[in-house]
């Protein structure tokens, strides 16, 4: 038998060989590789928040090497744009922290120094619901009775809690454990940007020479052909989100102002946040929100709930699929369908970076049908 072909075949048994045991075995191997990527967990999460700042930190480096440019201040201009950078994200999520945390507290005792009138008032509702139906006076008796338990209820519900909290020391304790291991993750997390941001440049000449050295030179122009296709779709996607945020915060801000709605700059940022993760966002702000209404006035929430579901389906159907598609030109089309199959498949994180990885694939895809309708041309010519 010809060797080459002999080559070929034992190639082509071991490959269905693996393939084989890779689908049989594949929860296992899941969750083996799920096991070991947890451990670089604090590596991903530094790569993140570094490549968060990378923007920041090249604009305040520009602006330090022009300043520092001809003096012996020049060579601190990277460590110095890299402390303003995370200054900048400190002072951003101490703000926000600042602002809504008091604003919650400050509508929790609203809510609890007028919860007596709100279960009056609830039951001036029922009472009027009866009496228009022409309820005996027995049955408006009763549901008076049952708005005096449910008031209770509610009053009692702060001493429950302390008691299940007294009994659940052990709980407690282990989750004091998780904090501690969060706690140590997000330090080492912080350390590793710290390094990656102020490196940057180092880190990728030396990647960029160890991938020279170890591979063919159309591999190697092709693997930095994709990579700063990444690393460019993922900024603009960055930027997009965030420009996505702000008018979203804006146009809630615009929207309660007219309705007369309180909290419109609290909610307003919080809806601005919140819409910085697709889809679940949207939810967990817009419940926020409207528990913090609701310990004003229930029925502000109500107004509240059908502006923002209103509000939501004009975002998702026209700013976000213009705003973040536009960035990343993307058809508005294929964003909805990235973040719907994304989520579908791969959850929260499917819904968070399916986006930016249609995007990297839309374009691929393009180029390479170009570059072969091209090739066809001159050999049809």
């Amino acid at each position: 038998m010809d060797r080459k072909l002999f080559r070929s075949l034992l190639l082509l048994i071991t490959f269905t060989v693996g393939l084989i045991f890779v689908i049989v075995r594949f929860d296992d191997l899941w969750r083996v590789a799920v096991m070991v990527l947890s451990q670089f967990t604090p590596l991903f999460a530094g790569l993140a928040v570094a490549f968060v700042l990378t923007q920041p930190c090249a604009f305040f480096r520009r602006q330090l090497d022009r300043l520092f440019h001809g003096t012996r201040l020049a060579r601190a201009s990277i460590p110095l744009a890299v402390l303003l950078s995370y200054l900048l994200l400190f002072g951003v999520a101490a703000a926000l922290v600042a602002f809504v945390i008091p604003q919650f507290v400050g509508s929790v005792g609203t809510f609890l120094s007028n919860l007596e009138g709100y279960m009056r008032q609830v039951q001036a509702w029922i009472n009027g619901f009866l009496e228009w139906f022409n309820v005996e006076g027995q049955a408006i008796a009763g549901m008076d009775q049952l708005m005096d338990k449910v008031q209770a209820i509610l009053q009692d519900s702060f001493g429950k809690v302390m008691e299940v909290l007294t009994s659940s020391v052990p709980y407690l304790l282990g989750l004091t454990s998780n904090l501690v291991s969060i706690l140590v993750t997000a330090v080492l997390s912080l350390v590793f940007s710290i390094y990656m941001l102020a490196g940057k440049d180092t880190l990728l000449g030396q990647c960029r020479r160890v991938l020279r050295a170890y591979l063919p030179k159309e591999l190697y122009e092709g693997i930095l052909d994709v990579t700063a296709l990444t690393a460019g779709t993922f900024s603009r996607f960055v930027t997009g989100q965030l420009t996505e945020a702000c008018i979203l915060g804006g146009l809630t801000f615009l929207g309660m102002v007219i309705l007369r709605l309180d909290y419109a700059l609290l909610i307003a940022v919080i809806i601005g946040v919140s819409a910085l993760v697709p889809i679940v966002g949207a939810y967990v702000g817009g419940f926020t929100s409207a528990l913090l209404l609701l310990m004003v006035a229930p029925m502000k929430a109500l107004i509240f709930l059908v502006f923002l579901v209103l509000l939501q389906q004009f975002e998702g159907n026209v700013i976000y699929p213009r705003v973040v598609g536009t960035s990343l030109g993307l058809p508005g089309i294929w964003v909805l369908a990235a973040v719907t199959v994304g989520g579908g498949l791969f959850g929260f994180l499917g819904m968070l970076l399916s986006v930016p990885v249609a995007s990297i694939l839309y374009t691929l895809l393009r180029r390479d049908v170009r570059r072969r309708l091209s090739r066809s041309r001159k050999q049809e010519g």
